[in-house]
């Protein structure tokens, strides 16, 4: 992304990401639509300065204690790491450098690469719509460090827990992660996650 801004195949990627997701309640059906209409207009959709519509990425971590949410400092509920995507990135470079700042988790991507587990659209603290991307990161057990200057308010919930307390865009998303988690530990050789 020369200059930060992304290429037409960067965002043709992501168009093509979002018409494949398969929304299966009537918000993550109307994210779809709002996400995809929305991106057909911006000129610079991975830029937050670019206008008061952007593409963000985020993460829905999984780890042996299940997932990771921290209380966003602006809104002051629990949410799933994410943020803004910076020049040169992609937003899913982004939900890994927000989640590592976020939540000091070593996280990474899938081995198969970035997994695209959820969208969400919705409206950020300070008067813009976020086109959220979030993506499946995997952590083992580790203590939550977030970087200096980040709310030091995360920690490991189980996903019954994180369902029960997360924002109403976040729920989808958490049952979502449950079937990533069932399949996997179905599929894990044993002693291993």
């Amino acid at each position: 992304m020369p200059g930060g801004r992304p290429s037409a195949d960067e965002v043709e990627s992501v168009r093509m990401a979002v018409e494949r997701f398969s929304p299966r309640t009537q918000r993550e059906t109307e994210a779809r639509r709002r996400f995809l209409a929305e991106l057909a207009g911006l000129e610079r959709p991975f830029d937050a300065t670019g206008g008061p519509v952007h593409v963000t990425g985020s993460a829905l971590v999984l780890g042996p204690s299940g997932t990771v949410l921290h209380v966003h400092r602006k809104l002051g509920t629990w949410l799933q790491p994410g943020g803004h995507v910076d020049p040169g990135e992609t937003p899913s470079g982004a939900a890994l450098r927000e989640t590592v700042e976020e939540t000091g988790l070593p996280v990474r991507h899938p081995d198969s690469g970035p997994v695209l587990i959820h969208i969400d659209v919705h409206p950020a603290a300070d008067d813009h719509l976020h086109l959220d991307l979030r993506y499946l990161l995997l952590s083992p057990e580790a203590e939550p460090r977030p970087a200096e200057g980040e709310s030091p308010q995360v920690r490991w919930f189980s996903l019954d827990e994180a369902r029960a307390v997360a924002d109403p865009g976040l729920v989808d998303g958490i049952d979502r992660l449950r079937e990533v988690a069932a399949d996997r530990a179905h599929h894990a050789p044993a002693g291993l996650s």
